[in-house]
């Protein structure tokens, strides 16, 4: 298989979306560690300031189905720009909040707009380049998927060591005006006007079920149990997505075209993102635990213990595109997936104060599998379907990369809390459980394999 050449032109598209990408990536994991500090500045108990980082990813899980749809209404970049636009405006509003209720609904306001950002991005990026060249501007797209999540420690570890904590949120305004002016001057805008009419009542049953399925896993991971709020939030969410499959089957216009799963590729690929979703997030929230729960350390030098795993995976997200684009999909998962399996492993056995050199080195090897293992699957997803389709094809697999690394990310923190204080006990389990994450991505990989 041969790749073409991306001129510089698609390569700058590709770079001003990244700026949006990485802002939202960025914020899901930087105010987490600031919630202390805004609970005692805003005296507000901290159940209730933790809503200000649920709140957030439940918007983002409830404006994912509708991407496509406005796409397809007004143009999927001026869905990016408008996206955000109010990413940027909303950081604004929680930078000035003056208490923590009208914190919460900026933060609301915030997931919304930044949970449009990556699908729609990923939308411009494939139109613009086609099959044969998707692997790599996606590729690079994906190094601000994974890595800013991983930054967010060091970043809000930094910021609050010599800032108060509206600068969390104030800290997203120049990433966002700069993506902005860039994004107006070279992001195509897309056709508009091809969307039929919204099926209220399918987009009523998608935008509850997905986020209570998210607030019932994410409450697991926070309490280690299934309470009566998180079971009746699971049985509700599934149910209402159940409805929504059938009702989407019998639409004749429906919010998200399911049909693509008629594709063995396409669907095999879907399933394996959702696979690797659960490994990419939940990796981060065991390393990110290992620092600060079994190594005692701080946010700040948990964010440069991070680095070691954060740069090999955008060292090796570039190739990874490139490899995809020449060989396929398929083989590289499977050595991805297959190297995560074997660098995890070590840490099943290695005592918790391990050298930090054997720790580093074995994180980099890490990080570079994950990127290698999961950022294959999403790419073979999107190469499946044809240009017509694939606002809907991104918005789907989106949505199963953050539900499988919701629940990867509870699975995990509920295998290390339960095992705690033993902290070599906790973090082996932990380990452990990545080891099985990286062989179900490669069960992922085997079934793309198979249907290609």
């Amino acid at each position: 298989m041969t790749t073409t050449t991306i001129g510089w032109p698609t390569w700058r598209i590709c770079w001003v979306i990244v700026f949006g990408a990485f802002a939202s990536g960025l914020d899901a994991s930087v105010v987490n560690i600031g919630l202390e500090s805004i609970s005692r500045d805003l005296g507000a108990d901290l159940a209730v300031t933790q809503w200000v980082a649920s709140g957030y990813l439940l918007a983002l899980a409830l404006s994912l189905p509708v991407t496509g749809w406005l796409g397809r209404r007004f143009g999927v970049g001026r869905v990016w720009l408008a996206s955000l636009a109010g990413f940027t405006v909303a950081s604004g509003l929680c930078a000035l909040a003056p208490d923590v209720r009208l914190l919460i609904v900026s933060r609301l306001l915030q997931g919304l707009a930044g949970g449009l950002l990556i699908p729609a991005g990923q939308t411009v990026l494939g139109r613009q380049v086609g099959a044969a060249r998707l692997g790599r501007v996606m590729a690079t797209l994906g190094i601000a998927v994974s890595v800013a999540p991983a930054l967010g420690p060091l970043v809000g570890g930094l910021i609050l060591h010599a800032l108060p904590w509206p600068w969390l949120f104030a800290v997203n305004l120049p990433i966002g005006v700069a993506g902005l002016l860039l994004g107006l001057r070279y992001v195509p805008r897309g056709e508009r006007g091809t969307a039929q009419r919204l099926d209220p009542g399918g987009l009523a049953l998608v935008t509850t079920g997905l986020p209570l399925v998210v607030l019932a896993v994410t409450r697991w991971g926070e309490t280690g149990r299934v309470d009566s709020i998180a079971l009746v939030a699971a049985a509700t969410g599934i149910a209402a997505l159940a409805w929504f499959v059938r009702r989407t089957r019998a639409h004749p216009h429906p919010l998200l075209d399911l049909s693509l799963y008629r594709d063995p590729r396409y669907r095999a690929a879907s399933l394996a993102a959702a696979c690797t979703g659960a490994l990419i997030f939940g990796s981060g929230i065991v390393v990110t635990l290992y620092f600060q729960l079994g190594r005692h350390l701080d946010v700040v030098q948990t964010g440069l213990g991070m680095l070691g795993f954060a740069g090999a995976t955008a060292a090796v997200a570039p190739f990874t595109g490139r490899a995809v684009d020449r060989h396929g999909a398929a083989p590289v998962s499977l050595v991805g997936a297959t190297l995560a399996v074997l660098t995890a492993a070590p840490f099943a056995w290695l005592p918790v104060d391990a050298p930090i050199i054997v720790v580093e080195l074995l994180l980099a090897g890490f990080g570079g599998a994950v990127a290698l293992a999961a950022m294959p699957t999403g790419i073979a997803a999107y190469k499946a379907v044809r240009p017509d389709q694939l606002a809907d094809a991104t918005t789907q697999v989106n949505i199963l990369q953050r539900v499988g690394g919701s629940l990867g990310g509870a699975v995990f923190a509920v295998l290390i809390a339960a095992r705690l204080p033993d902290a070599n006990a906790a973090f082996h389990t932990g380990f452990l459980a990545l080891g099985v994450g990286a062989l179900g991505a490669l069960g992922g990989a085997l079934l793309i394999h198979r249907a290609s």
